[in-house]
């Protein structure tokens, strides 16, 4: 019994790394050869995730240490961004990042309308600096 024990430990240490790295580094290595731009977004919005957690865990380290259970929380929680069944990272995206903060402050990204974008303002501009000026 103490052998399946220490097995058991061994692969819920394992299982954080396989989950929260090895299969999301393989993951999006597959989305940037793939056409489809859905899966670009869920693995860059992972990794955006990902760090995000991971600088607030180095912050409230000192409180998280009294959490028990803190390393399996987080561990079901990073599950629910990777898994493609969820694709949770995408949802999270979607539902805060781009209702919240870029539809508030940059209404030109993501929409078609490229005059109003950073993009289409700055090849105006470029275009207004290298054609000539008529006089008039």
């Amino acid at each position: 019994m103490s052998r399946f024990w220490t097995l058991m430990s061994g692969l819920h240490q394992l299982a954080g790394p396989v989950t929260m790295l090895l299969y999301p580094l393989y993951a999006s290595v597959v989305a940037i050869e793939s056409t489809s731009k859905e899966d670009d977004q869920q693995w860059l919005s992972y990794w955006i995730l990902y760090s995000f957690l991971t600088l607030m865990e180095m912050l409230l380290q000192p409180l998280l240490e009294w959490i028990p259970i803190w390393y399996d929380v987080k561990l079901i929680a990073v599950a629910w961004l990777v898994l493609p069944q969820f694709r949770g990272a995408a949802f999270i995206y979607n539902k805060f990042v781009r209702e919240k903060l870029i539809q508030r402050y940059y209404p030109g990204i993501g929409g078609n309308d490229h005059k109003s974008s950073p993009n289409g303002k700055m090849k105006n501009k470029l275009a207004d600096l290298i054609s000539p000026k008529k006089s008039s």
